[in-house]
C-alpha cells in the first residue's frame, strides 16, 4: 500500500519533516517515490512553516494513497489558510 507520510530529517532537537510518498512497509526514514513537500514546526519570522505541491498530492490520492493521520491535519490547516487569504 502507498502512504502520504512524514519523514524527519533536521538535527538533534531541530526536527524537519519531508512530505513524502513511499511503500507503508518501508521504514519512516528510508527512500520514497516522491517528495511533495515539507514541514517545518520550529520556522520563526519570515521562514516557511509548510510548503505543499497541491496537484501531486491530489494525483497520488486519486491513485489510492491513504494519507497519515497528522499529514492529514496539516492538509487541512493549509486548507484553511489558503482560504484565508
Amino acid at each position: 500500500m502507498v502512504t502520504i507520510r512524514m519523514a524527519r530529517g533536521g538535527s538533534k532537537k531541530r526536527p524537519f519533516y519531508k512530505i513524502v510518498v513511499t511503500d507503508s512497509r518501508k521504514p519512516r526514514d528510508s527512500g520514497y517515490i516522491e517528495r511533495l513537500g515539507f514541514y517545518n514546526p520550529r520556522a520563526k519570522g519570515q521562514e516557511v512553516r509548510l510548503e505543499l505541491k497541491q496537484e501531486r498530492i491530489d494525483y497520488w490520492i486519486a491513485q489510492g494513497a491513504q494519507v497519515s493521520t497528522r499529514v492529514n491535519t496539516l492538509f487541512k490547516d493549509a486548507a484553511k489558510t489558503a482560504a484565508a487569504a
